[in-house]
């Protein structure tokens, strides 16, 4: 690796804040393994949550949202702009913290947590896709994948071999020296899911990962994280406005001011719904 890459840092420092805060200095060994057995475990569980924003005037983000997530389970958030949906995915992703009700992170109540013992259990426990891949520009594919783990503290060689595997995993083994200007919109957001997966997250969490792809793009990026699901029983939970990848997921929430409002689960080939709605184009 080219040890002058890294003094480019400093022109990043916003990038690289945001994956400090995501991915803190807490060195964990990783894995993309899952066990067959942890599809029964209720891996996120939340009970009467809510988040309530103002001064005077009350403006209830999440209200009084209870929902139960096992691992292993490809889940869609969807609904309206203004929702809630990204209020809800800050709350899983421990970004923020509730107003009331609880939040278990694998039996864990993690409601009232230290900042400290967040940060921890994001590097641990989580990985994040977002609707711009944000990608070092200066960065080769690679060097990016490596990141969250030389942030956690990892030995450079054992990033940089895992970084290779991930790549591999995603179908870009080949353009590992590849920066994100030489790499298509989808090639990127590969990218960034290798990157998501790079400390061995149990849940990874998509806000809008598709938003800026075309519909091509968009269902290879779908085929891509299935793949990873089936295959190490990842836990995706994606929030969406494209409701043909909704419907591709194991089961879809529905959020409208800040609850929700119905939920539907795959049985088979079909949805069953098990409280009563109808989902526009948007989730809307």
């Amino acid at each position: 690796m080219r040890q002058e890459l890294f003094a480019y840092a400093a022109a990043y420092a916003v990038l690289l804040s945001l994956l400090a805060r995501l991915y803190p200095p807490v060195p964990q060994p990783g894995s993309i393994r899952r066990r067959r057995s942890q599809l029964t475990e209720n891996i996120i569980v939340l009970k009467d949550l809510s988040k309530i924003y103002g001064n005077g005037v009350e403006v209830r983000a999440l209200d009084g949202i209870s929902v139960t997530i096992k691992a292993g389970e490809f889940v869609a958030i969807v609904g309206p702009s203004g929702s809630g949906k990204s209020t809800l995915l800050n709350m899983i992703g421990l970004l923020d913290t509730p107003s009331y009700g609880q939040i278990f992170l694998k039996g864990i109540d993690v409601s009232r947590a230290s900042s400290e013992e967040r940060a921890r259990l994001r590097n641990q426990e989580l990985g994040f896709v977002f609707q711009y891949h944000h990608l070092i520009p200066e960065f080769s594919a690679q060097e990016n994948v490596m990141m969250p783990m030389l942030i956690a503290g990892k030995d450079k060689a054992v990033a940089r071999d895992r970084a290779m595997e991930l790549l591999a995993s995603v179908g870009l083994a080949e353009r590992k020296d590849s920066r994100p200007n030489q790499l298509s919109g989808g090639q990127n957001q590969r990218v960034a899911v290798a990157r998501a997966l790079a400390n061995g997250p149990s849940i990874v969490i998509g806000d809008e990962l598709t938003g800026n792809l075309d519909t091509k793009t968009s269902d290879l990026i779908y085929k891509l994280l299935r793949e990873l699901n089936r295959k190490i029983n990842q836990t995706f939970i994606l929030v969406t406005h494209d409701m043909t990848l909704a419907e591709k997921t194991d089961r879809i929430l529905r959020i409208v001011d800040g609850k929700i409002v119905c939920e539907i689960r795959r049985k088979g080939e079909e949805f069953v719904a098990y409280e009563g709605c109808e989902l526009g184009e948007d989730g809307g």
